[in-house]
């Protein structure tokens, strides 16, 4: 990827611990039916303060949260992280019902793990600041790395093998797309949690990445 990296994630920025399992669901929100409320999601997460070294770390309510200044930046990266998120979880939705690779299956569950929580995480990021959390009804916007309809038609339609080529070459293309998407915040990013944000999707795609590129070689 072009420019510098975010490096390692710090500990003491604040990040928002929360969990799809014991959340209500809404039809409208970012990736379907599964999807907790933007008010479910403000509601109900915890936001854990990381403390200094040798510390505790310290549980806060959301609104406390939002006191760093945000960005346009900030906003245009949480928003479109958001439906590109959901994407990949349809991607990995697909993985976990016709992938061959025992790795792809796992991998594409790994996926998911983490990308689902984000989705919310960032959902209550833009409700407390009074911004609009994006919709699975919106008008789809240009995003790096995002699948066309045909690639997705054609990864819905493959088995066997040439599913799991398919998966591993698109979910490499989605996840280099947001590193992209995520560069942008290490100079011009503004909020802490916006920032740590953006710094997980970057570690965390990386190293899904090499993993990738390594089954891909091996199919």
């Amino acid at each position: 990827m072009p420019g510098r990296r975010f490096g390692v994630i710090t500990s003491g920025v604040v990040f928002a611990v929360i969990s799809l399992g014991g959340c209500g669901g809404s039809s409208h929100d970012a990736h379907g039916s599964h999807s907790p409320s933007p008010e479910v999601a403000t509601q109900s997460a915890p936001v854990v303060q990381g403390g200094a070294p040798g510390e505790a770390a310290a549980t806060i309510s959301p609104s406390a949260a939002a006191t760093d200044p945000w960005t346009q930046t900030d906003a245009d990266f949480v928003t479109m992280m958001i439906p590109h998120h959901a994407q990949a979880l349809e991607m990995t939705r697909l993985a976990r019902e016709h992938g061959v690779h025992p790795e792809v299956v796992s991998l594409a569950k790994r996926i998911e793990s983490a990308q689902g929580p984000e989705i919310v995480a960032m959902s209550g990021w833009l409700d407390t600041r009074g911004l609009r959390v994006p919709r699975a009804s919106d008008p789809a916007r240009t995003m790096a790395g995002m699948l066309t309809p045909a690639q997705l038609s054609d990864l819905g339609k493959a088995r066997g093998d040439e599913f799991d080529r398919l998966f591993l070459t698109g979910m490499i293309q989605h996840h280099q797309g947001a590193l992209e998407m995520a560069e942008p915040m290490a100079s011009k990013g503004s909020d802490a949690l916006a920032i740590e944000m953006a710094m997980d999707v970057e570690a965390t795609q990386s190293v899904e990445i090499d993993i990738m590129e390594k089954l891909l070689a091996e199919l």
